[in-house]
């Protein structure tokens, strides 16, 4: 198992520190803000650990308040909303200096039978036929630099699609859509709310990418920040984050400094396992 994601399974083991309140930490060489995917994997965490395991989670709905300072733990509180008979809700915010960060509402369902069906998965190509991460990277940053971003991720990460700072050398590269092929470095074990909350992690990853490689931007570029605003997935069927899934994602709408990205999670035989939408802060600076 590659130490990176070693050290994502610890921080999504949560210290409960009281009835329905959970601690957090973030990586020690996060140097800025907390990374928006942990926030969210965590506060799953929080909230699932709260729910019979017979009840897994189908959907949550989150808010990014204001940015997490990675030096001081996060403290989750855990509201449970409601205990039905098919349904759990729960709700959950993460607090620092005293003030709201992030809120998460997760909702959670015994199995059912019902009317069934999904969209197709789109064409591309299998993971095992394009390049790792470090081979796409080491052009743009070199070797050097290429290793600081990808022995930090936990994630083998192979992209179908330019990378946005391709795209930002040549602008005919520039598209509205993302494919990429992802799963942790590593064998996990049989726990379905870990698969979810390592997924959730995922998802903040590359989504807003989308946005800037539709108009030739790139995070790191000198003119563009950004952040995420709010964030929703609901997971449709059980899958593996050490089993290749193909993330497929587009953007419909930009304007008023914000993007709007939307994907959707196959796994390799097909399956539509994840549907995922969100909204980020984009700004451009003409200097």
């Amino acid at each position: 198992m590659k130490e990176s994601l070693k050290s994502l399974l610890d921080l999504l083991d949560l210290e409960q520190i009281e009835n329905d309140i959970f601690r957090g930490r973030s990586p020690e060489d996060r140097q800025q803000r907390v990374f928006g995917g942990q926030v969210a994997g965590q506060a799953l965490v929080a909230a699932g650990r709260t729910v019979p395991v017979n009840r897994p989670v189908h959907s949550l709905h989150a808010y990014f308040i204001r940015p997490g300072d990675p030096l001081v733990p996060l403290v989750y509180t855990v509201d449970r909303v409601r205990d039905g008979r098919s349904f759990t809700t729960r709700r959950v915010t993460a607090i620092q200096h005293g003030k709201a960060i992030f809120t998460l509402s997760a909702s959670f369902q015994i199995a059912e039978d019902g009317p069934a069906h999904q969209a197709a998965m789109p064409e591309a190509p299998p993971p095992e036929t394009l390049p790792p991460a470090l081979d796409r990277l080491t052009p743009i940053f070199g070797e050097a630099g290429a290793r600081l971003f990808t022995d930090r991720r936990p994630f083998d990460v192979r992209h179908a699609t330019p990378l946005t700072w391709e795209a930002a050398k040549d602008p005919s590269l520039a598209t509205p859509e993302t494919k990429v092929w992802l799963k942790v470095d590593g064998e996990l074990p049989d726990d379905p709310l870990l698969h979810v909350c390592l997924m959730t992690y995922a998802s903040d990853m590359t989504l807003l990418d989308t946005v800037l490689l539709n108009h030739g931007l790139a995070w790191g570029d000198k003119r563009t920040m950004g952040a995420s605003l709010d964030h929703a997935m609901w997971f449709h069927r059980p899958f593996r984050a050490d089993g290749w899934l193909l993330y497929s994602q587009d953007t419909p709408f930009a304007g008023g400094a914000r993007g709007l990205a939307r994907g959707q999670v196959f796994t390799q035989s097909g399956e539509l396992v994840v549907s995922v939408m969100q909204e980020g802060l984009i700004r451009v600076s003409d200097h």
